[in-house]
């Protein structure tokens, strides 16, 4: 079940931060390359650091890792329905792509953090 619960994390992360990079790349067309390169970057930083948790959570505690595969499709699939609100109804999106990714990696580590001590207490 877990196993299941972490390959469903991490197909959603990727499918996230694939879904998200073409958002950016769209609401981007016409920013100077710079500055798009440094949105790209913003953006799927949250969704990088949702893999290498999901890749790192193998030797932490069963309540743990479910606390953080359950967030992760949350974060993601939320992030997506943002940016693809933002995208294709308004005509400036950029403060979706401003605000989304630290309110998501907040959002995670309140998640993650309890989930960690949520399962401390039960041992």
């Amino acid at each position: 079940m877990v196993e299941r619960l972490r390959v469903l994390a991490l197909v959603t992360a990727l499918v996230g931060a694939a879904g998200s990079l073409a958002f950016v790349l769209r609401a981007g067309r016409n920013t100077p390359r710079l500055l798009l390169f440094l949105f790209i970057v913003w953006v799927t930083a949250p969704f990088a650091a949702l893999v290498w948790a999901n890749v790192a959570s193998k030797s932490w505690s069963v309540p743990a890792q479910v606390t953080l595969y359950w967030v992760t499709p949350v974060v993601a699939l939320g992030g997506l329905g943002i940016y693809a609100y933002f995208v294709l109804t308004t005509p400036r999106p950029t403060p979706a792509f401003v605000l989304v990714p630290p309110v998501s990696a907040l959002m995670v580590a309140v998640v993650v953090v309890s989930g960690v001590v949520r399962s401390r207490r039960q041992s």
